[in-house]
C-alpha cells in the first residue's frame, strides 16, 4: 500500500505536452485510488479538455504544501524551482516529469510516467534532500527585501551593461573586493545551472558546500571558490556603481538593491526532499544531460 494518500501536481502554463501528461498521471493516480489535488493555476487550461472522468480537486500551492503527501512537478526545471521555495517550507516531498529541456532536477521521461509513479507508490525510490539559501538586503540597516533559491542566489547588474563594484566576506572576514559583471552564489543543486555556465565547479547535491563563481571579473585572479554550507555571507554594494543592481532568487525573484546596500546570505531553514526512480544517478544524469561520454567499450583498451 502507498504512504502517498494525498497527492499534489503542479504544471509549466501554457504547454499543451504539460495538459496531456498531467492527463496520464491524473489517470494514474486515480488507480491506485490516491486523491488528487491540482494547483489552481494550471487548472482552467486542465478543465478546457474534454476528458470528463478524471478525479481531482482544485487548490492554491500552500494547501498542496499544508495537506499532500507528496508533490509532482510536470514541466522543467525552472517549475521545480518555482515549486520548491514553497514545497521545501512545508517539508513536503517533490518529484519531477520532465516536460522542459534539460532537466536536472525533473528526472523522469513522458515515455516512462507510468511506470516510474507506479514504482514510486510502492516504495521503490530514493531520496536526495537538497539544502536552499536565503538572502537578506539590508538598507541603512533596515530590510529591504528577502528571497530563497534551491540553486542559487545571483548579484548582476539588471539591464545595464556596467560593471558592478562589491566588497566580499565570509563568516565576518574581509574576503576581496572586485568588479565584476556579477557574482553567483549556488548551491550544490545549482552548480549544474548558471554558475556552471560562468565557469564554475560542478558539485555532487550530497555536498555540503557553497560555490561563488564571480562572472567575467576585472581582477583575473578572482577565481570560483567554494567554501562551506555554514558560511555566512555579505556581499557590500559598492558606493561609486552608477546603477541599481539586482539581487535574483533562482532567476525568478528579484531584488532591486542600492549601492551602499548589504546582502546577507546563508544557508536557508529549510531543505528540500527530492525523489528519484531507483537507479538514477547523479553521474548518469551528468553523461546524459552534459553530453559526457563514456567509454566506446569496456575492455581496458
Amino acid at each position: 500500500m502507498t504512504q502517498f494518500k494525498h497527492i499534489g501536481l503542479i504544471g509549466r502554463l501554457h504547454s499543451p505536452a504539460v495538459i496531456e501528461t498531467l492527463q496520464r498521471l491524473i489517470a494514474c493516480l486515480n488507480r491506485s485510488q490516491c486523491q488528487v489535488w491540482v494547483d489552481e493555476r494550471i487548472a482552467d487550461s486542465l478543465q478546457s479538455d474534454p476528458l470528463t472522468d478524471l478525479s481531482y480537486g482544485i487548490s492554491d500551492r500552500h494547501f498542496l504544501g499544508q495537506q499532500c503527501d507528496l508533490v509532482i512537478v510536470v514541466g522543467g526545471d525552472g517549475s521545480m524551482l518555482s515549486a520548491a521555495r514553497v514545497m521545501a517550507t512545508y517539508g513536503v516531498p517533490m518529484i519531477g516529469i520532465n516536460r522542459g529541456k534539460l532537466g536536472f532536477l525533473t528526472d523522469i521521461v513522458p515515455d516512462q510516467l507510468e511506470a516510474s509513479i507506479d514504482a514510486v507508490l510502492a516504495g521503490h525510490f530514493e531520496t536526495s534532500h537538497r539544502f536552499m539559501l536565503s538572502a537578506h538586503v539590508l538598507r541603512n540597516g533596515e530590510e529591504v527585501g528577502r528571497g530563497s533559491g534551491l540553486n542559487d542566489i545571483v548579484l548582476h547588474p539588471g539591464k545595464s551593461a556596467r560593471m558592478l563594484s562589491y566588497d566580499l566576506s565570509i563568516d565576518g572576514t574581509a574576503v576581496y573586493f572586485d568588479r565584476a559583471d556579477g557574482l553567483i552564489i549556488a548551491t550544490p543543486t545549482g552548480s549544474t545551472a548558471y554558475a556552471l555556465s560562468a565557469g564554475g565547479p560542478i558539485m555532487h547535491p550530497g555536498l555540503d558546500a557553497i560555490a561563488l563563481v564571480p562572472m567575467n571579473p576585472h581582477n583575473l585572479s578572482s577565481r570560483p571558490l567554494v567554501v562551506g554550507a555554514n558560511a555566512v555571507l555579505e556581499i557590500l554594494i559598492g558606493q561609486d556603481n552608477s546603477t541599481q543592481p539586482i539581487i535574483s532568487c533562482d532567476g525568478q525573484v528579484h531584488i532591486v538593491c542600492e549601492p551602499g546596500d548589504r546582502v546577507h546570505i546563508q544557508r536557508h531553514e529549510a531543505q528540500l526532499k527530492v525523489l528519484h526512480p531507483l537507479g538514477n544517478h547523479f553521474y548518469d544524469r551528468c553523461r546524459s544531460k552534459l553530453g559526457w561520454h563514456a567509454r566506446a567499450s569496456d575492455d581496458g583498451q
